[in-house]
């Protein structure tokens, strides 16, 4: 009985004597109950992670691509406009608008207006000046909305924050091991994906208002592989938001109250 009494098999398996000072048993105890169970991440739930962030990481990769171009819209002149050899053709994005002026010979004969702007010809490309002197620009005697532009633009700056405040989350839990910044990334991702479709709509909304300030000029006008790129990047943002929900969803803190199975009463 009395050996029993004094030597005792801790938790772990290790020899243990109970009572024998402060940092005998009765400390073990009190370092046992102030220890805290933290959930830590498998290598399959890490993987799928990292699956899921790639996912992300290509619709990122896709709105810097389509936001630094300049292929938003394009506005073409009917090719006989002018009268001449020649006609012009105009293509913007949110910063920066170009001029091309391109041979009537070289667009096909069953086109009316002028373009494509891949042919060859005379380009004039200038930055709009909405974010220095905060001029309008004028594209073929036709005003652009300054607060509409602004506006998609300011929105399109913003969901590349949140796609940088989504990324160091998922970094962040990545190196931790632990699945605490999933929820606050899926709200980045998500998030920046609703924005980036926002900047989408109100740039149209811009083309319309400048195709509406002037009349005398007509213009054919079409939305660009940029506003593609960029739509499609906002879906794929919005769905990598909701990988991370669902990959979240295992560690809610509603089932940290579920009694165990080995639990005794």
């Amino acid at each position: 009985m009395w050996s029993n009494f004094f030597v005792q098999p801790d938790d772990d398996g290790r020899i243990g004597v109970p009572g024998a000072g402060q940092g005998g048993g009765l400390a073990g105890v009190k370092g046992g109950r102030g220890q805290r169970r933290t959930h830590r991440m498998s290598d399959s739930q890490e993987g799928k992670i990292k699956l899921a962030f790639f996912v992300a990481i290509i619709g990122v990769t896709l709105t810097v691509l389509g936001m630094g171009t300049e292929f938003w819209v394009e506005l073409a002149q009917p090719k006989n406009f002018s009268s001449n050899q020649t006609c012009q053709m105009a293509h913007y994005g949110l910063w920066k608008g170009c001029i091309h002026t391109l041979w009537v010979a070289d667009i096909d004969p069953e086109r009316t207006s002028c373009g494509p702007a891949e042919l060859p010809g005379e380009t004039n490309c200038t930055y709009f000046k909405f974010f220095t002197s905060g001029e309008n620009a004028i594209i073929f005697k036709k005003t652009t909305n300054k607060k509409l532009n602004l506006a998609a633009a300011i929105l399109a700056l913003l969901s590349l924050t949140m796609m940088v405040m989504g990324s160091i989350c998922i970094a962040m839990s990545l190196s931790k091991g632990v699945p605490f910044f999933l929820k606050p990334a899926s709200f980045c991702f998500i998030l920046s994906g609703v924005l980036v479709l926002l900047s989408i709509v109100i740039f149209h909304q811009s083309v319309l208002a400048l195709l509406s300030s002037d009349h005398s000029v007509p213009l054919h006008h079409e939305l660009s592989w940029s506003v593609a790129c960029v739509g499609s990047a906002g879906a794929i943002l919005i769905f990598g938001g909701f990988l991370f929900i669902i990959l979240s969803l295992p560690f809610s803190p509603w089932q940290k109250c579920l009694p165990h199975k080995n639990s005794t009463t």
